[in-house]
């Protein structure tokens, strides 16, 4: 009971201190830098990687491609899961299990990487199956790239993570920016469907 007071108004003094505008400004200049990073690798992944690699063609081979890419995003759900089962296994306050006691500080960081990240990794598995299934090599590439950006993405997010918001800001945007791209490209993709239907 005392510690969670204690922790309330540890966190509470720690909300008074941000400087909420600068806050601001450093998350939309790290997501900018992101957006940049992202339109660089995924624009050299969809248009020089498809002339350098063969990629399948027919649908089930492209769906088996677009699960393996999404096994090696489920590998980083699984690296947070073994950082939180270790820290749990060796630490006496979080031994008992989330059940029977809120997370230690130990715990917090780990905690939220995987919870975010098992998110993100599930958008993202989802965004390439669908992907899988627009045609051209261009989709393929676009996953491969994405691969690696949420790799990096993952990384990143997990080091800047005890620096606040503007410190995982970099790694959230480098995450979620290619599934949002591959979102719109399947909507744009099963608009364009729906028009020639229609025609």
């Amino acid at each position: 009971m005392i510690g969670s007071k204690l922790e309330r108004t540890t966190m509470a003094e720690h909300a008074k201190s941000v400087d909420m505008a600068a806050e601001r400004s450093g998350i939309r200049r790290r997501a900018a830098a992101a957006f940049l990073l992202c339109a660089v690798v995924l624009g050299v992944a969809t248009l020089w990687l498809p002339e350098q690699i063969e990629l399948p063609r027919e649908t089930a081979p492209r769906l088996a491609f677009a699960a393996r890419a999404s096994l090696l995003v489920m590998l980083w759900v699984a690296v947070g899961v073994g950082m939180v089962s270790t820290i749990r296994r060796y630490s006496a306050p979080d031994n008992p299990g989330s059940a029977f006691a809120p997370p230690s500080e130990r715990l917090k960081v780990p905690l939220a990487f995987l919870q975010n990240t098992l998110e993100q990794a599930t958008m993202t598995s989802v965004a390439f199956l669908a992907l899988a299934t627009v045609d051209g090599d261009a989709p393929l590439g676009f996953i491969m790239g994405a691969v690696v950006l949420f790799a990096a993405g993952r990384i990143t997010f997990l080091r800047g993570y005890p620096l606040g918001a503007t410190g995982r800001a970099f790694g959230m945007a480098m995450t979620a920016l290619p599934t949002l791209a591959a979102f719109a490209w399947i909507l744009i993709d099963i608009c364009a469907d729906l028009t020639r239907g229609a025609v």
